[in-house]
């Protein structure tokens, strides 16, 4: 007996010196990244659940952040990589003298405002009312300019300012005249709230006739020019994890989704797996940013046309480093 506890001993003595000396050999990352229900949060639980990124070499660390808190700490380079990059805040940065750049795309824009005031039909009704939004993200800055598009003054709309946590709260208890949030916080919403109304968008509309693509790149994964310029051999084995993990989450939608939403019910849980089959809404699309040059450039004309962005960010933003 006394031999068998040696041995197995051993044995466990064994495993962990091998499984130290496997991740000594690792590459570590902190990425910054929104708190759940984003976008952000979305894959970062996956790869580290099957473990994408030991596979590919990496050992990354996550870490959540509201959306004000990760613009502050991205931007001021307390983090070099940012996972819930939006396309816009990159832009924003490099005109201001922040040099960054857009590695790859995650998800293409989707966004909604819902309510539940009888009064309140179309974007127009907004006018005059207010509207709980997360005025920080790129989300609501598209959003600005979808409604724009269809006449309507933004101006006149009171935005009660909160972080996208909040704004499923807004809507359940019916705090404002209408929200504006998007997935995966508006199939949350759905599953608690299913008669609450979605006023359209007309997304795809008025994007094709603006600039004549179906592709929105809007969030995705961005890096400081110097941290990129100094690890190019990573960014690859980057991008591999998360491309990895969105095809994992697109084979295993059920089981992605119990991993995506840790909290919650089981209601929840398959709706969020039904966005996941369908992905109109959801919009992942994981591309490197090079291949979407054309597309980056048109929403960084939408921004420009509203006075998100006073000017054209440099070609800087778009990386065109080799992802293989």
């Amino acid at each position: 007996m006394r031999r068998i506890r040696i041995g197995l001993s051993a044995a466990i003595m064994a495993m962990m010196l091998s499984s130290a000396s496997a991740a000594q050999g690792l590459e570590k990352l902190s990425i910054v990244v929104f708190g759940p229900p984003s976008l952000g949060a979305f894959l970062p639980p996956v790869i580290k659940a099957q473990k994408l990124d030991e596979k590919n070499g990496l050992l990354i660390d996550f870490q959540e952040r509201t959306p004000d808190a990760y613009t502050a700490q991205f931007n001021s380079g307390e983090f070099k990589l940012g996972g819930s990059a939006s396309l816009l805040t990159v832009g924003l940065a490099d005109i201001r003298g922040v040099k960054v750049t857009y590695l790859f795309n995650l998800f293409d824009f989707w966004g909604a405002v819902v309510t539940s005031r009888p009064e309140i039909k179309t974007l127009k009704d907004l006018e005059g009312k207010d509207l709980a939004a997360a005025k920080g993200t790129t989300n609501y800055v598209m959003f600005d300019w979808f409604a724009r598009k269809q006449g309507v003054d933004t101006s006149k709309i009171s935005v009660v300012n909160t972080a996208t946590p909040g704004l499923v709260g807004y809507a359940l208890a019916d705090r404002a005249s209408a929200v504006q949030l998007w997935e995966p916080a508006y199939t949350t919403l759905r599953a608690k709230k299913p008669d609450i109304r979605t006023i359209d968008l007309k997304i795809t509309e008025n994007w094709q006739k603006a600039t004549g693509s179906k592709n929105i790149p809007y969030l995705g994964v961005a890096a400081h020019v110097d941290w990129a310029e100094q690890h190019k051999n990573l960014i690859p084995k980057l991008y591999a994890a998360y491309k990895e993990a969105g095809e994992w989450v697109t084979a295993h939608p059920d089981e992605a989704a119990k991993l995506i939403m840790t909290k919650g019910s089981d209601d929840g849980r398959e709706a969020v797996a039904n966005l996941i089959r369908a992905n109109d809404r959801l919009g992942m699309n994981i591309r490197a940013a090079a291949d979407m040059r054309k597309e980056i450039k048109s929403v960084y004309a939408a921004g420009k046309s509203i006075s998100f962005l006073p000017s054209d960010p440099s070609d800087g933003t778009i990386y065109s480093g080799p992802m293989k």
